[in-house]
């Protein structure tokens, strides 16, 4: 198969996604919080471009009374000041979301809200859970009817009905996790308190922030940065936080696995966090500066230039000029316009989707030997269509590097790595790929690396190696359960 029907078969854009990011804050004093949680969306935005929303209350005014507004595109293009002022309340979660194909609809944007025989919740949810039809076929077995298509809904089911059996919304939350399976991190609002929570793996990143006599929780530490908030410490794996003006932050560690088990996405450091968040005490810039050093000790390469495919390859190609001597440089400008998801051309254009994103600076890598590091190749597509353009503006060779061992098996837990037969890796050496993609050589980390890259804490590897830390489903859940 040549590159033309390597093009034919994946034509779809090359970046992976990741589902979501949610923040909640508690505002002990009484403040008003829709802006708060608005800018701290703004900083969440890379997490997801396609939905927005926000859901507040107001403790002290009667219970269960919930205002929120939501609906498609960026935070900027669905707030307005006059929806803003509107939401008043001292409590709130908010939410940005990414769907995979077909499910890219205003009611399934978050948070949700949920009116039931015990007043109302309302909930954001940032990850994929294994076994949402299941879960879902017995709920509509037992009358339920929902409203959406997105697993975030039976989790509210699941917390609304052990709710009516329980003492409090916490020991609800506990008893839903008993039942849900996969990777999960929840901000739950009920009319009197806020409560996070994240599955026993920690696949996907909370942490805790403070702001005078405000309790926030957020998906990234640069969420809290941006509406000036002090980090407190990151939601333990399996651990619940119940916030309340009473006991500030309680905790449950019921539901904690040993150390050992642990399974954060990988890809959170590689890719989808940004290089100014710390993740469970890990700085996300400083470890891919230490894969990019990694690739420069593992495959070694004489050039004149290393280059990132921006944003999320420049700090792996600095860390590889660190290591390797050789300059660091700037090749790409990038159209600050466009987000990780666009309304792409036809197909007869397809080489415009890279370039709408990617301009090369040809006085910068014209007659050099350059290595590009790029943080991960999927289908392919991508990669080959910009070592054309690098060499198009003169570069003598391309030497291609990738911060990520090859993608050989999909996942199940909120990334959309796809199916194997539209992985380019799958089935093909590294040699193989390589000539696909154009390039004078290529070479990816090695996956014994990852664990040095995140100063050994435990990580999910199952989209490189097939060993998946929960049983994958029977069904494929991606394109229909997903969050």
């Amino acid at each position: 198969m040549n590159r033309e029907q390597i093009h034919e078969q994946y034509e779809e854009d090359e970046k992976l996604r990741e589902e979501c990011g949610v923040f909640g804050i508690y505002d002990f004093d009484g403040n008003d919080v829709a802006s708060t949680i608005y800018y701290g969306l703004f900083a969440l935005q890379h997490r997801g471009q396609e939905s927005c929303g926000i859901a507040v209350s107001d403790t002290n005014g009667p219970k269960g009374v919930v205002k929120s507004h939501k609906g498609m595109g960026l935070v900027n293009e669905v707030f307005a000041p006059e929806q803003l002022s509107a939401l008043k309340g001292d409590i709130g979660v908010g939410h940005t979301r990414y769907s995979t194909a077909g499910s890219s609809t205003r009611e399934n944007a978050q948070p949700l809200v949920l009116n039931y025989v015990k007043g109302t919740l309302g909930l954001a949810h940032n990850g994929n859970l294994v076994n949402a039809p299941e879960l879902r076929r017995e709920l509509e077995y037992t009358g339920a009817i929902f409203q959406t298509t997105i697993d975030s809904e039976v989790i509210a089911y699941h917390i609304a009905r052990e709710r009516i059996h329980t003492g409090s919304v916490e020991e609800a939350v506990s008893r839903a996790m008993d039942k849900i399976k996969g990777a999960y991190s929840l901000i739950v609002m009920s009319p009197r308190k806020l409560i996070g929570a994240r599955d026993p793996y920690g696949f996907r990143p909370l942490c805790i922030g403070k702001r005078d006599n405000a309790y926030i929780l957020a998906s990234e530490t640069c969420a809290l940065d941006t509406i000036g908030a002090t980090f407190v410490r990151d939601v333990e794996p399996g651990e619940i936080v119940t916030i309340t003006p009473g006991k500030g932050v309680e905790s449950d560690r019921s539901h904690c696995l040993p150390k050992d088990q642990e399974a954060r996405c990988i890809f959170e450091y590689i890719y989808f966090a940004r290089p100014d968040t710390h993740f469970d005490g890990v700085s996300v810039y400083q470890a891919r500066i230490r894969s990019g050093r990694f690739l420069a000790m593992d495959s070694p390469v004489e050039a004149d230039l290393v280059v990132g495919v921006p944003e999320s390859g420049n700090a792996a190609a600095l860390g590889y000029s660190l290591q390797s001597g050789i300059p660091y440089g700037t090749a790409f400008v990038k159209n600050g316009y466009v987000g990780r998801t666009f309304i792409k051309p036809g197909q007869s254009s397809r080489e415009s989707s890279v370039r709408v994103k990617l301009n090369v600076l040809r006085e910068a890598v014209n007659g050099k030997r350059v290595i590009m590091i790029d943080d991960s190749i999927v289908r392919g597509t991508t990669s080959d269509r910009i070592v054309k353009m690098l060499r198009e503006a003169g570069a003598r060779e391309v030497h291609m590097r990738v911060s990520s061992p090859p993608f050989l098996h999909p996942c199940y837990f909120g990334t959309d790595v796809p199916a194997e037969d539209q992985l380019i890796a799958h089935n093909r050496t590294v040699e193989e790929v390589c000539e696909l993609i154009g390039a004078d050589s290529l070479a990816y980390l090695r996956e014994e690396r990852l664990g040095e890259m995140v100063e050994g804490l435990g990580h999910c590897t199952a989209c490189f190696t097939g060993k998946y830390p929960i049983a994958p489903p029977t069904e494929d859940i991606r394109g229909s359960f997903e969050k």
